[in-house]
Formats: structure tokens, C-alpha cells, sequence
């Protein structure tokens, strides 16, 4: 009986602890508002992201860095392309009124070119396939619910945030250095300055973070939060955002007080990241809608999302955020003429539905006669951070590379593995052997042909290791 009775207090003992252990109901409805606050904050919060290092690499707001050399694995934007040199200007209105963006023309290069929000709302595109149609021209960008005077000669574009970015992609010919040089003095020839000082306007700074550990990919913890706050203190609430105000407030974020949760509630915050990652990977693994009915190659985006994007999300009725979360989550930039300057592929699974594991070695093959007015691209980034896969000597290869090697048809074999197979070295993007990787196809200038779908790109194919 006494046994008995041990066991029976050790039982209620143990009850006891874990009803005090559980989270209260207060507790649950914070970590799934925080939840929630992940997945509807993703795209400012990868905005943050990439101005966080550019300031600390001593650029700063409405100047430009770039790299004067297509990017290696030290640039840890969410998949980036390593055929391009990229200029990036992070502008910001609230102090200095309306910005402009100074495009020259395409004349002695060209660029691919997007100017967004910090909700990576796309405004304008910029360069051939821009509003200025390569002819160069000069983008005002004026702040939320400016009134002043808008000058003739500007191509005007009205954002709903004080502060955004624009993506400037100097196009190569080639990976020779006299091609590289070329571009970046053409990227070079970019101006940002405010609209006040036009009349003599001062000289673009240029900070080059071709050596600079450029990260940017999302950290699921505390540190997303913590960018969320940097947005929420500095740029006006959207109409159709208000719902949050409350719902981040729980969270303690709230504009104008200082975000500082104590221990439990950081707790708590990194729980949710963590929660949101395993909703936003599950989303991934279903996969986006195939392009081509044929093959498993996808745009990396929802219909839904591509629909209420370009309206400006004015559709009354959606309002696809979940869509949203997982397209930021793997990439940025928001293009206003999807499909016209670049249009992007993704494939994370091989022919057979398989995640594309580091160490094995697989085969695309790139049918000839690719319908494109300028190259077409393959990039191999890690698909955990979606990043460029670390310490590797190169990440892609592309049609603008003049050693890559076509077979008797036209068509290319690009080879994707921790080691070349015999002979294939120049058609070669090296993985990691610890580490599963996805495939980003692009295409610059795709012409009508590629949505026609007369030309299709085949699967990803696992083959043995020679």
C-alpha cells in the first residue's frame, strides 16, 4: 500500500510540474501571433537584410555599391547571379525629399533593371526592357504622399515607402576581363542624387564589395525580429497592413517604443522563427507549379502572388501572403514586367522527384537553340540558406562563358557534383558534398518562343560518377 501510494504522489508530483510547465494560453497566442509576424514581415525584412551589410561595408543610403566582378560564394544575398555584375541602390526619401535615379543609355552596354519598395513592391523597371526602353532616362522617385511639383524630363514613380532599393544588373557579353571591365564602367556611369540638388548634382559614391562576406540570408531566430522592428520604427503603416499594428504589438514591436524582449520572451520568438521556417520548408517541398508540363522547372512564384503584385495588391479579394513569405524566402526583387528583361526557373528535385543531394553528381541538358535575345544562365545554391554554395570556385555556368562546350547537336551538358567528370571540367558547377542544393535557371530576353513552350528545358538527372 505504501508503495503504492509513493507512486501515486510521484505521478501527481509530475502532473503537477508539467501543467505549471505548460505554456499559458497567453504564451501560445504570442508565439503564434510571432509566427504569423515572420511569414507577413518576409519580404521588408529581406529588404533589411541587404541594406544592413551595404551600411556596413561604409556604403550608405542613396549611394550604390556593387561588384565590379560577377559574384563568388562571399555574396550571400538569397540566390544571386553570378553572370552579371550587380549595382545595388538602396535609396531613402525621408530626409532629402524625392530621389532621382540617373540611367544611361544603352549604348556601350545595357542593363536589367528593378526598382522596388522595402516591400519589395516592384515601381518601375529600368534599362532595355524598362520604361526608358534603353534609351536612358532619368527616374524621380518621390515619398509617401507627396504634394510638390513634379519637374518635365523625369520618368516619375510614386512609392508608398520612404526607403527601397533598385537592382541594376550590368549585362555581360562574355567572362573575359576586357567584357567584365567594360561593364563595370558602364554600371559606373549610374547617378543617384536628390531631386533639390539637380541643378548640380553631386558625385555618385561607389563602394565595391567584390572581397566583402556579404550576408544576407534569413536568420530564424531573434534577428528577424529585431530587422521587423528596424521597419515598423521607420516607414508608414499600409492601409491594407493595419491588422498587424496590434498583432506586433503582443509581439513588442510597436513604432515609436524600443523593442526589448526579456529572456522568456526571446524564448518565445525563437520558437516561432523556427516554426515559421518548418511552415515555409513544408510550402517549399510541395513546390511551385511546373512551367513546362513535361518538366519539374517552376517560376518561383505563386500565380496568386504574381497577380496581386502587379496590382499593386489592389484585388480585393486576396491577399496571397503565404505565397508571398516563401517566394522572399528564397529570393528577392520585385519585377514589374515579369518575363520582358528576365524571367527565373527553379528546380529543387531531379527527374525522379529526389532532393538533389551535394554528393551525388547529376546532368542537365540544355537543348540548342535556347530563345533568348541575351544568354541564358544555371546557378547551383545551397538549398538550406539559398545562398551561393559556400567555399566553392564557382557557382554557375551560362552561355556568355566562352569555354563551355556544346555537343554535336547544339545542345550543352552542365554537370552538377563534387568532382568533374573526365573531360567535363569547363561544363562543371562544383556542390558541396555535405550539403543539398536546388538549380536556378535564367533567362535574359526570353523571347516569345520560351513562354510558347515550343522549347522546353528538361529535367535534372542523377547520373553515376565517372
Amino acid at each position: 500500500m505504501k508503495s503504492k501510494l509513493l507512486v501515486a504522489l510521484a505521478l501527481f508530483s509530475l502532473s503537477s510540474a508539467a501543467v505549471a510547465q505548460a505554456p499559458s494560453v497567453d504564451d501560445r497566442l504570442v508565439r503564434s501571433r510571432a509566427v504569423e509576424a515572420v511569414i507577413w514581415g518576409m519580404p521588408a525584412v529581406n529588404y533589411d537584410l541587404m541594406l544592413q551589410p551595404a551600411l556596413k561595408a561604409g556604403s550608405k543610403e542613396n549611394e550604390i555599391i556593387y561588384w565590379s566582378r560577377p559574384v563568388d560564394w562571399h555574396n550571400q544575398t538569397l540566390t544571386p547571379n553570378p553572370d552579371a555584375l550587380y549595382f545595388m541602390i538602396f535609396f531613402n526619401t525621408k530626409e532629402v525629399g524625392p530621389i532621382v535615379i540617373d540611367v544611361p543609355p544603352a549604348d556601350d552596354g545595357s542593363f536589367a533593371a528593378n526598382i522596388d519598395t522595402v516591400w519589395q513592391m516592384p515601381l518601375e523597371d529600368a534599362g532595355t526592357y524598362g520604361a526608358d526602353k534603353g534609351a536612358g532616362g532619368k527616374y524621380l522617385i518621390l515619398p509617401p504622399g507627396y504634394s510638390g511639383s513634379q519637374p518635365d524630363g523625369y520618368i516619375v514613380v510614386r512609392s508608398e515607402t520612404f526607403a527601397g532599393y533598385a537592382l541594376f544588373r550590368s549585362n555581360l557579353a562574355s567572362h573575359s576581363e576586357a567584357d567584365i571591365a567594360k561593364a563595370a564602367k558602364y554600371g559606373k556611369r549610374l547617378k543617384v542624387y536628390p531631386l533639390s540638388q539637380a541643378a548640380n548634382p553631386p558625385e555618385t559614391k561607389f563602394t565595391d564589395a567584390k572581397d566583402i562576406l556579404y550576408d544576407s540570408t534569413i536568420p530564424y531566430d531573434l534577428r528577424f525580429f529585431q530587422s521587423l522592428d528596424r521597419v515598423v520604427q521607420t516607414e508608414p503603416w499600409q492601409t491594407r497592413d493595419k491588422a498587424m499594428i496590434d498583432q506586433l504589438k503582443s509581439i513588442g514591436i510597436e513604432k515609436g517604443k524600443a523593442f526589448n524582449p526579456d529572456a522568456k520572451a526571446i524564448a518565445v520568438l525563437n520558437g516561432a522563427a523556427a516554426d515559421a521556417r518548418g511552415v515555409l520548408d513544408r510550402m517549399y517541398a510541395r513546390g511551385f507549379p511546373p512551367f513546362f508540363t513535361s518538366s519539374r522547372w517552376a517560376v518561383p512564384a505563386f500565380p496568386d502572388l504574381v497577380k496581386a503584385g502587379s496590382s499593386g495588391y489592389a484585388e480585393t479579394d486576396m491577399y496571397p501572403v503565404d505565397a508571398r513569405a516563401l517566394t522572399y524566402s528564397i529570393g528577392y526583387i520585385g519585377i514589374k514586367r515579369l518575363g520582358t528583361a528576365q524571367l527565373y526557373l527553379i528546380a529543387a528535385k531531379d527527374k525522379k522527384g529526389n532532393t538533389m543531394a551535394g554528393g551525388k553528381t547529376y546532368r542537365l541538358n540544355v537543348p540548342p537553340n535556347v530563345p533568348v535575345d541575351l544568354y541564358w544562365s544555371v546557378t547551383a545554391h545551397d538549398r538550406q540558406t539559398h545562398a551561393l554554395i559556400k567555399n566553392m570556385t564557382r557557382a554557375s555556368r551560362a552561355s556568355n562563358v566562352a569555354d563551355v562546350q556544346k555537343n554535336s547537336d547544339g545542345s550543352i551538358d552542365i554537370y552538377f557534383g563534387p568532382k568533374a567528370p573526365v573531360g567535363k571540367e569547363t561544363n562543371w558547377v562544383p556542390t558541396d558534398p555535405k550539403r543539398d542544393f536546388e538549380l536556378l535557371f535564367r533567362v535574359y530576353g526570353p523571347k516569345k518562343e520560351f513562354f510558347d513552350k515550343v522549347w522546353v528545358l528538361p529535367d535534372v538527372e542523377q547520373i553515376a560518377a565517372r
